[in-house]
């Protein structure tokens, strides 16, 4: 990438993309009109400095200048004001206090409808690390963010622990589905501490792809959550958890086994007759059961060994080896890189959220979501143009030059 933010003999990205234009190109302005109409609010003060589409652009820069005020963050990136084609040269930036109306007036949906319409796929066939065989690498996980101490915040969002030893700020969760070779955010779910990652994840799981490997600790795992991805067409490798029943129907060639995840409501001699069935070759009624290979092995840790025991629902083995299947589990790890980066880099390390109402703590959220997913977009291009792996490109590094680069540059889309 240009000035070195993905390592390689060359430039693969022109120096005009790795600046704030980066968000235009990636979330583009007819995608932030369409959320805006969807969510009624596109045709609100359109006379004004700060109209829906401006907005929206204006509190993703803030998610790029953490540090710094909302006004000293509209001085650095707006440039030449009449570049935004709704106001005169003549006007001041906008306030602090004018760009909190502003994002209240846009709401807490348009950035959420944005990533929506937005956020997709970005590995190609040519992208190394994001595949195996004819399956995209995807994984499925979550994460927490501190938001302001406010009483609406804590109403909204809760704190982690409980009365007698509670988090410093409330805590807001996200579950996200992750492309692992571009670390990609493509889908999400916003919501409060108390929900549980599995509960967050349900509505995520029936909207995955056929041409997806879905990764998932064993903390997701339910028969539920389960049948519902498969029921995508999707392919599965998730850790089972250890309280897993998984009786052997049948040892592979490779030593791996065909087992059965049934629904625990059957139990007793309904689960016995069933299991016998299966056995003999008949398929499950997925309502009931479904057949996964069970893929065991032992990995190191500072106590040993640890155990590893995958469920798949690729039951060939020449579809895909014992070995790849463990290979692409560990792939999951990519996820956490996208947590890092998004509650790391972009954010900063100990950083809470600014906005002080749950609204605006959600859209702040999506913004966040959307600038991560605009800056990975470009390494991903970039390296899969130089034929590198996009693990290669340094996050920190093109946000640094995003930053440098958006002072007095930006011009959002009339």
């Amino acid at each position: 990438m240009a000035q070195g933010s993905v390592q390689s003999d060359g430039p693969v990205a022109r120096p005009d993309q790795v600046s704030l234009g980066v968000l235009v190109a990636a979330v583009p302005r007819f995608k932030v009109d369409e959320a805006a109409a969807v969510c009624g609010v596109a045709e609100q003060r359109r006379g004004g400095k700060l109209p829906p589409h401006v907005t929206a652009y204006l509190t993703m820069a803030l998610c790029l200048f953490s540090d710094d005020a909302a006004e000293e963050v509209a001085q650095k990136v707006t440039g030449s004001l009449s570049a935004f084609g709704v106001w005169d040269a003549a006007w001041e930036p906008p306030t602090s206090s004018g760009i909190t109306q502003a994002r209240k007036r846009l709401g807490r949906d348009v950035l959420r409808e944005t990533f929506y319409r937005v956020a997709e796929p970005v590995a190609n066939s040519e992208t190394r690390g994001a595949w195996l065989r004819q399956w995209r690498l995807t994984a499925i996980d979550g994460f927490d963010l501190d938001v302001p101490d406010s009483p609406q915040n804590a109403a909204e969002f809760g704190y982690a622990g409980n009365d007698l030893s509670r988090s410093a700020f409330p805590k807001a969760r996200v579950v996200a589905v992750v492309e692992c070779g571009s670390h990609a955010f493509m889908d999400a779910e916003v919501g409060p501490w108390s929900r549980r990652e599995k509960t967050m994840a349900a509505s995520l799981l029936p909207s995955i792809s056929s041409n997806w490997l879905l990764l998932a600790d064993r903390c997701f795992y339910s028969f539920a959550a389960f049948s519902a991805a498969a029921q995508t067409g999707a392919a599965l490798c998730w850790r089972a958890p250890t309280q897993l029943s998984l009786p052997i129907l049948k040892v592979l060639s490779d030593g791996t086994y065909l087992s059965a995840l049934v629904d625990p409501a059957i139990r007793g001699r309904q689960r016995e007759e069933l299991l016998d069935e299966t056995r003999s070759g008949v398929k499950p009624d997925p309502v009931a059961a479904h057949v996964v290979r069970v893929v065991e092995y032992d990995v190191p840790d500072r106590d040993g060994q640890e155990r590893v025991c995958l469920i798949t629902n690729i039951t060939d083995p020449d579809a895909a080896s014992a070995a790849e299947i463990a290979g692409a589990y560990h792939q999951r790890w990519e996820e956490e890189t996208a947590n890092g980066q998004l509650k790391s880099v972009l954010r900063e390390p100990g950083k809470v959220l600014r906005s002080k109402s749950p609204d605006l703590v959600h859209q702040e959220i999506w913004a966040y979501l959307l600038v991560h997913y605009a800056i990975n977009s470009l390494i991903c291009q970039a390296a899969t143009g130089a034929d590198i792996d996009p693990d290669r490109g340094s996050f920190l590094r093109t946000v640094n030059i995003v930053r440098r680069t958006a002072t007095g540059t930006a011009a959002f889309p009339r």
